[in-house]
This record gives structure tokens, C-alpha cells and sequence, in this order.
């Protein structure tokens, strides 16, 4: 019997050529020190910012740090998650489930007023989202990063798709790796990303699951001990300041505590737990652990394939004048 195999018809292989071409060129088209001639104090203006507000309000490092992760796993590193919900237009990705306990989002503006000051309409909120976090990691003593600019700022907001593209609290390995590989981070570089779970905090309403009815099995007892006083019912109010920690020894630095924490099944999500055991990244865990250099070499690595991942440029976006707001508006 004769065997006959099937082609893809030669449009669909010419769509999929062109959009692996607009990916790579977009990235093709950031570089660094982008401003240099445009606005040459732009990054020492943002970087000043940031550590004035750091100064004032440690978290804020963290937030520019969760800001990056929430703006570039949505379709474009393109700022689309600074924008502000208006009447008979743009609804906010902040009003999605996944944007539970973001914050500080008005001291985006308070850099951006900076910039605009120094350079009019010139330095993108995309580009401030990823040069914020640039700076953030470093003043929570993680690698310093040289990061590529040239972002421009979406003309939308993805609200409805939000949740299509950004990993729940508690979603097994599995799914969060593949919406990883997605945007063309691998496997080690997830491992790495994941890391940032060094710094911040989890609210109760996203582990009691693991503390009620029972305790997961999987979780250190006497950690659960512990977990149990900061979360003591199982509907915790969300608007309530109930939290864990997720390092109780260097809450504010970025470091390696984070994979030695799971490893002794201590990690307060479910995905910190199967990260620890799962086959495919656990000899990337171990040795984490083992190596804070490897791990912020990594960690620098996976940032900037994040910060990179499918940037609008030329005439693709603009250069908003609020970041909460497009220029049409």
C-alpha cells in the first residue's frame, strides 16, 4: 500500500515564517543605550527614581521586578499593563484575578513624570517597565543586568486574554513551563525566573488550600505550624493584610534561600513544591542551591529573554505621554 503524507499548505507555512520573523525582528531592534542621543540622562534619570523610592518604600523594588513578569508574558514587553480602565474604552489587565496584590503602580507615573521632564514624549513606559526592574534586582541584591531599549508602548490593553497567558498561583509545573516555552524561555531559565519567589510575599488567600481542611502532605510540618499562625482561618478577607513571607532569612534579597527553602518543602505555592520535584527541573533546583553565582548568572539570563520577549517597535506602538493612558485618550 502506497503511503502519502500531507504538506501544510505553503500559506500557512509562509504566516508562520512571517511571524517568526516579526518576533525576531522586533528583538533585532532593541539595543543598548537605545536614548543616547534622544534623551542620554534617560536611565540615570529612571535608575535615580527607583532609588529614591526604594529608599522610601522597599517594596517597590519588588513590584517593578513583578511588573516586568506580568507586562511581557501578555503578548508584548509593551507596558499594556500600566493602563487604566476608562469609561466606553480600554479595561485594565489590573482588573484580573491574576494582578491580585500588585501594587505601587503610581510610582510608575512618578518616573515617568521624571523622564518627560528631562525628554517630552520620548522614553517609552515599556521601556521604563524593564529598566525599573533592571534596577530593582540590583538594589535587591541581585545580578546587575545590561538590558537592550527601543520598546514602544501598546495601542491596547489585553484584559480578556490575561489569564490565557499568566500562570495561576497553584497551577501544576507542567502548565507553567509550557506557558514559558511559549514565549521561548527554556527550561532552566523558568527554574531561574522562578527564583524572584526569593523577595515578596504570598497572600493567605493564594496558600490555604495547602493548610485546609489538612495539611498538604507535601508541606514541611513544621513550617505548616507556622504557616498556620500567619493564616489562621481558611477564607481569608482579601483585602486583609494576611501574608507569609516567602524567605524567612533574606526576605529582601534576591538569592539562592529560595531553592534550598523547597527543597526542604518549605515553598508556599503549589508550583514552588512540584518545582523541587519535578524530574525535568529538579537537577536545575539542586544546583541553584548549591551556587548563588549560577543562579543569578541564570536568573540575568532568563530577565532579559523575558524582557525581550516580542517588543513593538518603529511604527508598531507609541511613546505614551501617561503611562496609564494611550496618547489618543
Amino acid at each position: 500500500m502506497a503511503i502519502t503524507t500531507t504538506k501544510p499548505p505553503s500559506n500557512i507555512c509562509f504566516l508562520l515564517l512571517l511571524l517568526l520573523l516579526h518576533f525576531n525582528l522586533g528583538k533585532s531592534q532593541l539595543q543598548l543605550n537605545y536614548y543616547s542621543k534622544s534623551c542620554p540622562k534617560a536611565e540615570d534619570i529612571i535608575k535615580q527614581q527607583v532609588t529614591q523610592l526604594y529608599n522610601k518604600h522597599g517594596n517597590t523594588a519588588v513590584s517593578w521586578v513583578r511588573n516586568l513578569f506580568h507586562d511581557c508574558m501578555v503578548k508584548s514587553c509593551d507596558a499594556s499593563l500600566l493602563l487604566d480602565t476608562v469609561r466606553n474604552g480600554v479595561v485594565s489587565e489590573q482588573t484580573s484575578g491574576r494582578s491580585f496584590g500588585m501594587r505601587n503602580f503610581k510610582y510608575v507615573n512618578t518616573i515617568k513624570a521624571a523622564v518627560e521632564e528631562e525628554c517630552p514624549l520620548t522614553v517609552s513606559c515599556a521601556d521604563i517597565v524593564a529598566l525599573s526592574a533592571r534596577d530593582g534586582i540590583a538594589l535587591l541584591g541581585g545580578p546587575s543586568i545590561e538590558m537592550k531599549t527601543g520598546r514602544k508602548d501598546s495601542k491596547e490593553s489585553y484584559a480578556t486574554e490575561v489569564e490565557d497567558f499568566i500562570p495561576n498561583h497553584n497551577d501544576s509545573i507542567s502548565l507553567v513551563l509550557s506557558r514559558f516555552q511559549a514565549i521561548g524561555i527554556d527550561v532552566e531559565a523558568t527554574v531561574a525566573l522562578l527564583g524572584a519567589h526569593s523577595v515578596g510575599r504570598v497572600h493567605c488567600l493564594n496558600l490555604v488550600q495547602r493548610l485546609y481542611p489538612t495539611v498538604d502532605e507535601t508541606l514541611d510540618p513544621a513550617h505548616a505550624v507556622y504557616l498556620k499562625r500567619r493564616c489562621p482561618t481558611p477564607n481569608p478577607d482579601p483585602k486583609a493584610v494576611q501574608y507569609s513571607r516567602n524567605d524567612l532569612k533574606t526576605p529582601m534579597i534576591i538569592d539562592n534561600n529560595y531553592y534550598k527553602n523547597i527543597l526542604q518543602h518549605k515553598g508556599l505555592l503549589t508550583v514552588d513544591e512540584e518545582l523541587a520535584t519535578d524530574p525535568r527541573t529538579t537537577p536545575y533546583v539542586q544546583k541553584m542551591a548549591n551556587d548563588n553565582e549560577y543562579f543569578h548568572q541564570q536568573f540575568s539570563r532568563a530577565i532579559l529573554l523575558l524582557s525581550e520577549t516580542n517588543p513593538l517597535t518603529s511604527d508598531q506602538g507609541e511613546i505614551r505621554k501617561d503611562c496609564r493612558y494611550l496618547n489618543a485618550n
